[in-house]
């Protein structure tokens, strides 16, 4: 019997069919896996691609702190409302910011360059906002958002701008703000900091920044394919934290006082309460105006200020030294005292030179003072009687020992940045700087606090608050309270803290606080300090400049004179000898001391005074 063809096929096809069904099978069962990878095992992984499309994080931009004097009552520093404009760089290829940029340079008065600036190459993949231009007005941005079709890949944001109230004088304590560099963010990264950031530059706004920059927030939103914001409910927004607002030790109306009193003279004023190291008015000039820096749209202003030959930026009181010239003879006063090497009642005869070596120094009174003891070569400020008994008696090492005491050659740690050290010299510096050996013009130059001896006015403040505090000096500082910027409470008061400590018999300084007030009473500047307000006890001093007619003036002193220790001030004055020679340190603190214990404007305190300065011929003497 034969079987047919077709009956020996069929079970070839339905392997055929079998296989073929389950080849579908198993294509089905990968495709249904490779959904569920895709919408449930990888679904958290396109997610965020497809948020990094369409979703935009800005950053809202912390309020900073405010800053008051000890008052509390007017804040110096402010924030004012403003924007910033940026580029989200993985939106714009390079032909698109080839005709973006210049119309976007035009409008923010900008050059591209500067634009491209803020964007480096690492940037270009970035979604997140970069921020090209700050300080932006309300009109500019009214523009981008009208012709937004024209700026794809360009936002914006709120980004207050700073604003200080009262600018003059206090600019080098408060100093200014701006935007954080490509240097300073690679430092300052991990700390919170980011390439939108503002932060201070210099002064308390540098010194104190992560106190008063407080925390940004952060607002994210969704955007369709032409970078528009589409309505999302329930925009996820992390608040933003505002910064501490900061109290400071000046007196605003002493900062007045003595910014009146110096007036427009290159120099610098220190007021300090010695019992607490608190400064209470801080002053120096030429000063700069810091709310040029809140805009990048004017570069004058900043240019002219930074050319000037009077160097405006320069804080004077602490980041310049000079020669402390006759008020050293303080330092020399408590050495001589202490030591006990000549005794303070024999006196030392001036005939208005001293020979030293091949060399004739002259005494600043050329005709001679006669025999002097020691109250009355301070009073007088006898360069014989102090050459004479620092040579002979007490030597350069004792001299170099009590002016470290003192405080001199070492910063003071004010909170203030830039501070410089000054210097004082010695054999072994003088050698090793100089290859030359200290001889004794030397010693007789330091005696007198002139030579390559230098100090800063705020280390003369400290100087005499050593001697008003018997022995103590506290760290000179300009922050007083931190404080809550909701509720306004103290949440930090700083205490005073001992910078100096001296082994120096006490009594030894009650003894050279008498001397110094009969510096005022009977000695060089008792024709210029003439206030009924307050005793007042301290010391003048007349630098050499190199120059006929130049000569640095200072005067340090403090008051009242036995006083209580929480009412006592302590004002440290320099005027440079660029001015022209008119002793206006004495002049200008019997002003400070006649404002500040009568409660007069610098105006009232001049009428109080007005019969000496009808008499200018009073005031030729340079002691």
């Amino acid at each position: 019997m034969s079987i047919g063809f077709g009956e020996r096929d069929k079970p070839s096809n339905k392997l055929r069919l079998l296989t073929i069904g389950g080849i579908f099978v198993v294509s089905i069962l990968i495709f249904v896996l490779y959904l569920f990878s895709l919408q449930v095992i990888r679904a958290n992984e396109f997610q965020r691609r497809a948020q990094q499309v369409a979703r935009r994080s800005s950053i809202i931009s912390a309020q900073r702190g405010e800053i008051y004097d000890r008052n509390f009552d007017l804040p110096l520093a402010i924030n004012i409302p403003s924007f910033a404009v940026n580029v989200i760089p993985a939106e714009l290829s390079r032909e698109d910011r080839n005709l973006i940029f210049p119309r976007l340079a035009e409008v923010l008065d900008l050059t591209v360059e500067q634009i491209e600036g803020r964007i480096l190459p690492s940037y270009d993949h970035l979604y997140q906002p970069v921020e090209v231009a700050s300080g932006v007005d309300l009109r500019t941005i009214s523009y981008l958002a009208e012709h937004i079709d024209d700026f794809p890949g360009i936002t914006w944001n709120n980004k207050s701008i700073r604003s200080y109230t009262v600018p003059g004088s206090l600019s080098h304590i408060i100093g200014y703000v701006g935007d954080i560099t490509r240097e300073e963010l690679q430092v300052l990264y991990n700390q919170g900091y980011s390439q939108s950031s503002t932060l201070g530059k210099s002064g308390i706004e540098k010194v104190y920044d992560k106190l008063l920059r407080g925390t940004d927030g952060i607002r994210y939103s969704t955007v369709d394919v032409r970078g528009r914001r589409v309505f999302q409910p329930g925009v996820d927004v992390q608040a933003p934290v505002s910064g501490n607002n900061l109290v400071l030790t000046i007196d605003r109306r002493i900062q007045k006082l003595v910014e009146e009193a110096l007036g427009p003279r290159v120099g610098s004023v220190v007021v300090l309460k010695p019992s607490t190291g608190e400064i209470l008015a801080m002053v120096s000039y030429p000063w700069f105006n810091p709310n040029m820096f809140g805009t990048e749209r004017d570069p004058s202003e900043y240019r002219k200020t930074s050319l000037d030959p009077r160097f405006p930026f320069l804080n004077r009181a602490i980041q310049a030294s000079y020669a402390p010239a006759s008020a050293f003879k303080t330092v020399m006063t408590t050495a001589i005292l202490e030591e006990k090497v000549f005794p303070p009642e024999q006196k030392i005869d001036c005939p208005g030179y001293l020979r030293i070596g091949n060399r004739v120094f002259n005494c600043h009174k050329k005709t001679g003072h006669g025999p002097l003891d020691l109250r009355g070569g301070l009073a007088e400020s006898c360069n014989v009687y102090f050459w004479t008994v620092g040579l002979r008696y007490l030597g350069v090492d004792r001299i170099i020992n009590f002016a470290q005491q003192f405080g001199f050659g070492q910063t003071t740690n004010v909170d203030l940045p830039g501070e410089t050290a000054g210097r004082v010299p010695s054999p072994q510096w003088k050698e090793e700087t100089f290859n030359v050996k200290w001889v004794g013009g030397d010693t007789a130059n330091i005696s007198i606090g002139q030579g390559d001896l230098l100090v800063t006015p705020v280390q003369m403040a400290n100087m005499m608050a050593m001697v008003v505090n018997e022995g103590i000096i506290y760290r000179p500082h300009l922050l007083k309270e931190i404080r809550d910027p909701v509720s306004g409470s103290v949440v930090e008061e700083r205490e005073p803290e001992i910078l100096q400590q001296s082994t120096i018999n006490p009594e030894v300084f009650k003894k050279v606080q008498e001397y110094l007030r009969g510096v005022i009473v009977d000695g060089t500047a008792k024709v210029v300090l003439t206030t009924q307000a307050v005793e007042v006890a301290g010391k003048t001093g007349t630098g050499e400049a190199g120059f006929e007619d130049q000569w640095s003036s200072w005067f340090v002193a403090y008051a009242p004179f036995n006083g209580p220790s929480e009412d006592q001030v302590v004002v440290a004055i320099n005027v440079e000898a660029v001015n022209d020679w008119e002793w206006w340190a004495p002049k200008a603190a019997n002003i400070i001391f006649q404002g500040i214990f009568a409660d007069e404007d610098f105006k009232q305190a001049v009428k109080s005074l007005r019969w000496q300065w009808m008499f200018p011929d009073l005031f030729r003497n340079k002691p």
